[in-house]
């Protein structure tokens, strides 16, 4: 259920949504199971209207899809390490190389390209340092163009948010 006291979800103004969209958009972060009625009545709309900006907003692309959120704890997958990377060759053809290997990894719960001392920084989940070690022993170093990398584990996961 959405906590309309949480003020996380920040929605920005952008010119085309207003505060109606907003607000849909941010009790759907929070409860993306809510029904169309429960959400209608929050926002402050008739079932209807709210219905129909739901679909608009799907539409456009602001809400890409709904999924479950899982805890990894419960499934042993709590070892996270965030791994730098440094690529060997940074051309367009090597960096789309990287991206597509990376794409493939399961383990691989994000990646980002980094402007900076390194190239990507990666977000490795696993069920723990062992695993992880076989993950960048086998996977990580044997990506397309991988010169080195460094890992930082993490301790503890103080925030998390999909937005």
């Amino acid at each position: 259920m959405a906590n309309e006291g949480d003020k996380s979800i920040q929605i920005r103004e952008d010119g085309r949504l207003d505060g109606y969209d907003r607000k849909i958009l941010r009790i759907l972060a929070l409860d993306g199971r809510i029904t169309v009625a429960d959400l209608a009545r929050q926002v402050g709309l008739s079932k209807s209207p709210c219905g129909v900006r739901l679909q608009k907003l799907q539409a456009e692309g602001y809400i890409q899809g709904f999924r479950a959120v899982l805890d990894p704890a419960k499934l042993g997958l709590d070892h996270i390490a965030f791994v730098e990377v440094r690529l060997k060759d940074t051309t367009e053809a090597a960096l789309q190389a990287f991206n597509a290997a990376v794409r493939q990894v399961p383990e691989i719960e994000q990646c980002h390209m980094i402007a900076g001392a390194f190239d990507y920084l990666l977000k490795v989940r696993t069920r723990d340092i062992k695993a992880y070690r076989a993950v960048l022993g086998e996977v990580v170093s044997a990506l397309p163009h991988v010169a080195s990398s460094s890992t930082h584990v993490s301790m503890e996961a103080v925030k998390e948010n999909a937005l």
